[in-house]
């Protein structure tokens, strides 16, 4: 993700901004210019961007900015619909008269305009299934029930289900504890069950892709059913980190698949705002991995991303234990697991906007 700034006063200001703490500009992302922009009041529920590339145009504030106090995007003047493009794409919200869950929407909710924000720079457009029932893509947000029945995230036909107990952060280590996870976040759900989905529009019934992505990851018409219930009998086999980026890649080619679409996805939003940033890493004794390469993700090859992750990773894991915390990046990844990366990366050079060319092959 890239840096943005204040049109007011230049202030830097994050993706999830409301205000500028220096100027109190209201602040709001405007997807169509894939901005955040200053704004000043315009009367009767408008706001004047200051952006330079919005010209001047008013802009809505989405409802769910303005009476929920969960989103930060911004809705053109004239749109029909009081959503946004992101919220528009929720289907089912929790239960707002419960404690806590209107704080689990807003987490959900960041967590989904993040992976939109990603997705936007692949040059993929995001339709709701109401919008494109055939290929559409929506949210629900669901608790357990009162009898113990537990919500399953997953993916069904376009359909995304989390689990909103996954944005209490107590709760979500509990659970990663109890598994064995390295690693489990709320970006990282949406990243993983948008693999699902994305395996379906883009692989699914393409000939060009079905049977490399078999070679390189296994035959997906294997029982899921049976290979779920081994998995969580007998675990991922002793060796999963030589051919798979996390044990539970090794349960199914579709899970092997989500894993590393979602892990892709990582690499790239991080390797984007490092760049953004004007990371470089230069350091004094020239054994030590150095990092001066700015291309652009959407302009690097695999081989350049894959070069300038590794450096990336050991400063990320060295500071995160200056600070006492846990590895930002506790990942290995072995040969066969970068070329499923690049597989993944050559789907989505392929599949951007006719005319926009999302990333380079």
């Amino acid at each position: 993700m890239k840096t943005f700034h204040c049109n007011r006063c230049s202030h830097v200001v994050f993706y999830e901004n409301v205000r500028c703490e220096r100027c109190e500009s209201l602040l709001g992302y405007v997807p169509e210019l894939a901005e955040i922009s200053a704004f000043e009041d315009a009367g009767k529920g408008r706001w004047r961007s200051l952006h330079p590339g919005a010209e001047g145009a008013l802009f809505r504030q989405c409802h769910n900015y303005a009476v929920e106090n969960v989103c930060n995007w911004m809705i053109p003047d004239d749109s029909p619909s009081p959503l946004c493009r992101a919220c528009q794409l929720t289907c089912t919200i929790p239960n707002l008269g419960v404690p806590d869950n209107r704080l689990y929407w807003y987490r959900l909710e960041v967590a989904k305009r993040r992976l939109l924000y990603t997705l936007a720079g692949f040059g993929f457009d995001v339709h709701s299934r109401e919008a494109d029932p055939e290929h559409g893509l929506e949210f629900e947000f669901l608790e357990d029930s009162d009898d113990g029945s537990p919500v399953m995230t997953g993916h069904d036909k376009g359909l995304i289900t989390l689990n909103i107990a996954e944005a209490d952060d107590a709760h979500r280590e509990k659970v990663r504890t109890a598994m064995g996870e390295p690693y489990r976040t709320l970006l990282g759900h949406f990243r993983h069950e948008t693999g699902h989905y994305y395996f379906s529009q883009l692989i699914a019934n393409n000939p060009r892709w079905l049977e490399p992505f078999r070679k390189l990851f296994g035959d997906e018409r294997a029982d899921y059913g049976e290979a779920l219930i081994a998995h969580y009998r007998n675990g991922a086999p002793a060796d999963w980190q030589a051919s798979h980026v996390s044990a539970y890649a090794a349960m199914h080619p579709l899970e092997d698949w989500a894993e590393t679409w979602a892990h892709y996805l990582l690499i790239v939003d991080v390797l984007d705002t490092s760049t953004s940033y004007g990371l470089a890493l230069l350091p004094d004794d020239p054994g030590e991995p150095t990092l001066t390469d700015q291309t652009p993700v959407e302009d690097a090859s695999f081989e350049n991303l894959m070069k300038r992750w590794f450096p990336l990773t050991y400063a990320l894991n060295s500071l995160n234990r200056s600070l006492g915390m846990a590895d930002g990046y506790p990942f290995a990844l072995a040969a066969p697991v970068v070329d499923k990366l690049r597989f993944v990366h050559r789907v989505i050079a392929q599949a951007g906007k006719p005319g926009q060319k999302p990333l380079s092959k």
